[in-house]
């Protein structure tokens, strides 16, 4: 499945009662190949603001002051409750929920040996409407691009533009990409951001890899609550962090 196609597929209406039915959604919300899309809510990286050294290069913008704007557009989530995952941690808006089900928890767990069924996703939160969604996906980096080697950052994968053919869903616009790299003991870790959408909906994603594993976390909203709410659906994406 595309990696848009994981990011955008994310994003879940909770009701009270089953909703009636509605028209099929947009192909904005349908899988692309060699992509991942998902419904997608994230938080989590002014955290490590306050901890690490963090440089972002964009690859759109390219006057001095894209850094601070971008700073400037993310809140700091370090009161937010952080949900700890497999081999990943995400800072959660308050008054989000956990939309995962019961049998998704146990999704790829075989007792047998059998094969087991990969998990759609790693961790998925709502908003109490569930207009809003904050979802993490993971695969394995060589789903995305075939290489030799194990990938061990998001640089394996190619640059950040070369990248967005993987995670950015043909037929959006692209209004903000940038590489966000974050100081650990041993060196430096890439993160790719990637900020789209159309007139239905708006998506901030985040991309890492380590040990062969690509980490995914997207943040959605409709378009006309963006300018509301999208700074802290912004910041809780790009709270990601690789552990």
């Amino acid at each position: 499945m595309a990696m848009s196609a994981v990011l955008l597929s994310l994003s879940r209406t909770i009701h009270p009662h089953p909703p009636p039915p509605t028209k099929t959604k947009p192909s904005f919300f349908k899988p692309i190949s060699n992509s991942i899309s998902f419904d997608i809510p994230i938080t989590r990286r002014l955290a490590i603001l306050t901890t690490f050294t963090i440089s972002t290069t964009p690859f759109i913008h390219t006057s001095s002051a894209c850094a601070e704007s971008f700073l400037s557009g993310i809140s700091n989530t370090k009161s937010w409750f952080q949900f700890y995952g497999d081999g990943f941690a995400i800072r959660v808006p308050p008054q989000f929920q956990d939309i995962m089900e019961p049998e998704e928890y146990n999704v790829g767990l075989s007792l047998y040996g059998d094969k087991a069924k990969p998990k759609t996703f790693a961790a998925r939160f709502a908003s109490p409407d569930g207009s809003e969604v904050l979802s993490v996906v993971i695969r394995p980096s060589n789903q995305l691009k075939i290489t030799f080697l194990e990938a061990k950052d998001i640089a394996d994968l190619g640059s950040l533009k070369e990248a967005a053919k993987i995670f950015v869903p043909v037929g959006v616009t692209l209004y903000s990409a940038r590489t966000i790299k974050i100081k650990e003991e041993e060196g430096y870790r890439n993160y790719y951001f990637y900020e789209f959408g159309n007139n239905i909906q708006h998506v901030a994603l985040v991309a890492a890899v380590n040990s062969g594993k690509a980490f995914i976390a997207g943040a959605t909203a409709p378009h006309n609550k963006w300018d509301d709410d999208g700074v802290r659906l912004r910041s809780a994406a790009v709270s990601l962090t690789v552990l």
